[in-house]
């Protein structure tokens, strides 16, 4: 699978996707330079060259605060990181999102398993077993706030809540290939942290 994504990412980049979330990577020589999106043209940036500073660089938002979620618009700027390899920048952008190039992939050769978010809440037990009690009311109200690009993640929502999309959002929520220049971030299930939010919306609004 490595070097299937590590083909696929390079022919990514030669169509021009070049915007990964937060992220813009670029040809300069011999090398792949990784930065924010904000420091398109800035000079002044702290200099990387490992993949493992990626871990350091994503684990913290500019305000020192820790980032449970990698794909959330939190990202520090202020940094630059040039990796020799192809290998090297498979692995830097798997440190800054777990999982979203072997995700997108898959999304893009159609074998992507989309899972309804009832379907997984019906699978939570213990102290997440309240979620199931969720209406679609209920996971849209979390849904938009915790899901919104604008402060909550960054992914492209695949998913229905039941049969249908959840409602609230914005089209391009959805829309996986809405733009060219951009490598998406897609979203297959709805995550733990999600499923942690309805069980505190619910435990909220039955107290």
């Amino acid at each position: 699978m490595g070097r299937r994504i590590e083909h696929a990412l390079l022919g990514w980049l030669e169509e021009g996707r070049t915007r990964l979330g937060q992220i813009a990577v670029r040809r300069d020589g011999d090398f792949f330079e990784l930065r924010h999106l904000d420091d398109a043209d800035a000079t002044a940036l702290d200099d990387y060259c490992s993949p493992e500073d990626a871990l350091e660089i994503a684990r913290w938002d500019a305000a020192g605060k820790y980032r449970p979620l990698k794909t959330a618009p939190t990202l520090r700027a202020g940094w630059r990181l040039r990796l020799r390899t192809a290998a090297e920048l498979v692995l830097a952008l798997e440190y800054f999102y777990p999982a979203m190039l072997a995700s997108c992939l898959a999304a893009r050769e159609k074998r992507l398993s989309v899972t309804p978010l009832r379907d997984t809440l019906a699978r939570q037990s213990g102290m997440y077993a309240i979620t199931r009690q969720a209406t679609v009311e209920d996971a849209e109200a979390v849904i938009g706030r915790r899901c919104a690009s604008d402060g909550g993640c960054l992914k492209t929502i695949l998913w229905p809540v039941e049969d249908a999309p959840p409602r609230g959002l914005p089209p391009e929520k959805f829309a996986l290939e809405r733009e060219a220049d951009v490598i998406p971030l897609p979203c297959a299930e709805g995550c733990n942290l999600l499923v942690a939010a309805i069980r505190r919306h619910l435990k909220r609004i039955q107290a």
